[in-house]
């Protein structure tokens, strides 16, 4: 693996992790049963067309979004540098993340108001949450409370890791793989499962090896541990991600029977990012980006990357407009092919929200607006 301090497929990670979500905010437009366009508490599919290829665009293709994005986090920033205090490393996430995290929140709250698209009841009422939950209008923002817990975590962690053997990190990994397990245990065996119960509902046995720490302590062994030759994570990698894709998009096609209003976790029930199919995945996907040995990447890439957090936090104020016009009221008969809708309109977004991170990154304060 490489230990310089410019690592170019990270670069390559980043940009393709910022289309995979919206991939998956595009793909949602056809299969959501509420207004807002976007998959809710309920969900129904139209037709088979719809059925298939929104489970291999948002399930097959795109489901390893976040946890990529969680692994090039810990990639870079684990074990935290020798003499970096706990409070000197808190400092300087924060201040990466909460103010574009903090302006976006607003942004959610009010901007949407200028097109009509929330009221100012609404508006007022995500105001007042905002300390506690991301405003209604911007789902996706619930991906920064899980990144800030991980850097939170990443000071606690890193001197084990630091000493930590190969074998010390696969046991625990070992134990992270049976935790993914957990989200279908608990809906198909018992919601009781291992401890939990109402007076105890989270808490369960392998709480403490479960969620994006594992992920986490996932992209230390690669780092440090897994010193395979390139040919072979391309091999490994390519099985993993095909395995872990498969699964993960068949399940949706397996549950979402059209015209069958149904409840979205039920359709989605393998879609969570800590179940082994997303982690199948993401670890193929991981390697097969690993095999990227250029020394620099284009310069393209390499700006896509710097600006990918800020075109993340503002992608649902494009993309919840230019969905729209592409559905054109009937996901059975959008503007143009459902296969070619799901790609376009996230293709589109992704090109408003660079050239508009780009614009932003102009500005003088830019790194308070776009990180």
């Amino acid at each position: 693996m490489p230990t310089t301090n410019r690592i170019p497929f990270i670069d390559y990670i980043r940009m393709t992790a910022c289309f995979l979500v919206m991939l998956v905010h595009a793909s949602e437009s056809f299969y959501a049963a509420d207004t807002s366009g976007l998959a809710g508490n309920v969900s129904m599919l139209i037709n088979e067309s719809n059925r298939f290829w929104v489970a291999f665009y948002d399930g097959g293709v795109a489901r390893t979004c976040v946890p990529l994005f969680m692994v090039v986090s810990a990639f870079l920033l684990v074990p935290v540098g020798k003499g970096v205090t706990m409070r000197q490393f808190y400092a300087r996430r924060m201040k990466r993340i909460l103010p574009p995290m903090i302006f976006f929140m607003l942004v959610y709250t009010f901007l949407p108001l200028l097109w009509g698209q929330m009221t100012m009841e609404q508006s007022l009422a995500d105001f007042r949450l905002l300390p506690f939950q991301f405003p209604s209008m911007a789902g996706h923002l619930w991906f920064m409370y899980p990144l800030i817990s991980l850097y939170l975590i990443i000071p606690v962690v890193s001197p084990w890791l630091e000493r930590s053997t190969a074998s010390d990190e696969r046991l625990f990994l070992l134990l992270f793989v049976v935790s993914t397990f957990v989200p279908w245990l608990t809906r198909y065996v018992s919601p009781d499962l291992w401890g939990t119960c109402f007076w105890n509902p989270y808490f369960g046995m392998l709480y403490y090896c479960s969620g994006y720490l594992g992920y986490l302590v996932l992209a230390h062994y690669i780092r440090c541990h897994l010193h395979w030759s390139r040919g072979k994570r391309a091999c490994v990698g390519l099985i993993c991600f095909l395995v872990g894709a498969a699964f993960t998009g068949w399940s949706f096609w397996y549950a979402g029977v059209p015209g069958k209003v149904i409840e979205t976790p039920m359709l989605e029930w393998s879609w969570e990012f800590c179940t082994p199919n997303v982690l199948c995945a993401t670890f193929g996907a991981f390697l097969l980006f690993t095999c990227i040995e250029s020394v620099r990447p284009p310069r393209f890439v390499a700006l896509s990357s710097r600006l990918s957090f800020g075109m993340y936090l503002m992608h649902l104020l494009f993309l919840s407009n230019i969905a729209p016009i592409f559905v054109n009221g009937d996901p059975a008969h959008p503007l143009i092919p459902v296969w070619l809708a799901i790609p376009f309109i996230a293709l589109l977004t992704y090109v408003c929200c660079f050239l508009t991170s780009w614009l932003l990154s102009r500005l003088p304060a830019s790194k308070w607006l776009i990180g």
